[in-house]
């Protein structure tokens, strides 16, 4: 699952996050995820889920200075099902490795958490990579799928990997059309929603906006895959409660096989 939660912020009034943190955790564990994607997630909500979530343990730092400041893209796991063997982050910027840095138009500093998984019933061993991009620079969030997909097959090499995030970007745009470009073998990432063996499930738009209903048609955020990944079903999740969202975006859920 891929779920940006939206970061606490007080003026949401009742869409604040006390008032939804026990909606998103329910839809985690109703969907009996195994891996899960956030963005937008300050310290205090992270440890939110993690309480709310008992199985589970986070990878993770802030984008701001790579402990406990600014927005995470953590990486949740169920600890009964994955066990993490390593893990970092790393920043979109012209020097990745630099904690709080940002690069070409970007209003905000970006940043990329993976991990490097074992399932534990079968031995076998994937990466996963959860990021959220810039939503103002267009060169910016170009040249951080090229970042990631760099990233990626540096880290992750012919392993299997599961990428999630925010993309704040429909199928069309370049940063999409950048990660699953089939004309460059440094690419070879698909959408999971074209290779699921069921029909996709729930609207194809999943930024709400706290409206009644998507704001578009066309999804901003993604589950994209690398290597030898099946896909059994793929769904958008757009629970609501009385009205309320649990988020601004709708979560994207994924159920997969190695």
């Amino acid at each position: 699952m891929t779920f940006n939660i939206r970061y606490n912020n007080p003026s949401d009034s009742l869409n604040a996050w006390p008032y939804r943190k026990d909606k998103v955790a329910s839809q985690i564990l109703f969907h009996e995820v195994h891996l899960l994607g956030v963005q937008e997630a300050l310290h205090d909500q992270v440890e939110d889920l993690k309480s709310r979530l008992p199985e589970f343990k986070y990878i993770g730092v802030g984008r701001d200075d790579g402990k406990e400041k600014g927005e995470y893209s953590a990486i949740f796991y169920d600890t009964t099902k994955l066990t993490a063997l390593q893990h970092e982050t790393f920043w979109l910027s012209q020097t990745p490795a630099v904690a709080g840095t940002k690069s070409w138009d970007a209003a905000i500093t970006r940043i990329v958490t993976w991990a490097k998984f074992r399932e534990k019933k079968s031995g076998k061993i994937f990466f996963a990579f959860n990021t959220h991009f810039d939503h103002i620079g267009k060169v910016a969030r170009r040249e951080s799928a090229r970042i990631l997909i760099q990233k990626v097959k540096d880290i992750a090499g012919d392993i299997p990997a599961v990428i999630t995030g925010d993309f704040n970007a429909i199928p069309t745009d370049e940063p999409i059309q950048v990660i699953t470009d089939r004309g460059n073998d440094l690419h070879l990432i698909i959408n999971s929603i074209e290779k699921s063996a069921s029909p996709h499930y729930g609207p194809t738009g999943t930024f709400n906006a706290f409206g009644p209903k998507e704001i578009h048609d066309q999804p901003i955020d993604y589950i994209f895959l690398k290597n030898n990944w099946k896909v059994i079903k793929h769904a958008t999740i757009s629970q609501s409660w009385s009205g309320r969202f649990a988020s601004d975006h709708f979560a994207v859920f994924a159920s997969l096989a190695l």
